[in-house]
């Protein structure tokens, strides 16, 4: 595809903002330049001199990250071909499903689709898993849960 003939060049728009706002931030970094340490800087520190309080921050962002890929999962059983995955309601149009290496492998009609010469992973669901997830929904086995933690949360 073809840019528009009135479209800007790239390259000179580059240089233009380069020369409006300068070659770095407006910011005070210490970036340690002097020192002769230059390297990769981020605005986070890395608590480098502080051990213990850098494996503090590990540990909490890990904990962090599997509350944010956990939290609310429930597993539900396909009703069709006994696989079971690990489902989250986020509303009543969005449901986030995790599979699983076996799930996957064993889920009839993913099956259908690689024995058809398709690729499982393009599908869009399986619809006898949709079909459970719904029962499941109605059995009350799957509350609708927020997408994100509350700051409180800990």
């Amino acid at each position: 595809m073809t840019p528009p003939k009135d479209a800007p060049d790239v390259d000179e728009l580059a240089r233009s903002m380069v020369l409006l706002h300068g070659g770095h931030d407006d910011e005070d970094h210490d970036h340690d330049h002097a020192a002769g340490r230059a390297g990769p800087w981020s605005k986070a520190p890395n608590f480098a001199s502080d051990p213990d309080r850098a494996a503090a921050v590990r540990a909490a962002t890990a904990r962090d990250r599997e509350r944010y890929l956990t939290s609310g999962l429930a597993p539900v059983d396909c009703r069709f071909c006994h696989v079971t995955v690990e489902v989250k309601k986020l509303g009543p149009e969005h449901t986030a499903v995790q599979w699983n290496s076996e799930a996957t492998a064993r889920c009839a009609y993913f099956a259908e689709v690689r024995a058809c010469g398709g690729q499982s992973s393009r599908s869009k669901s399986c619809p006898k898993l949709s079909d459970s997830i719904k029962h499941a929904v109605a059995e009350g086995c799957l509350e609708k849960v927020s997408s994100a933690p509350s700051p409180g949360d800990g």
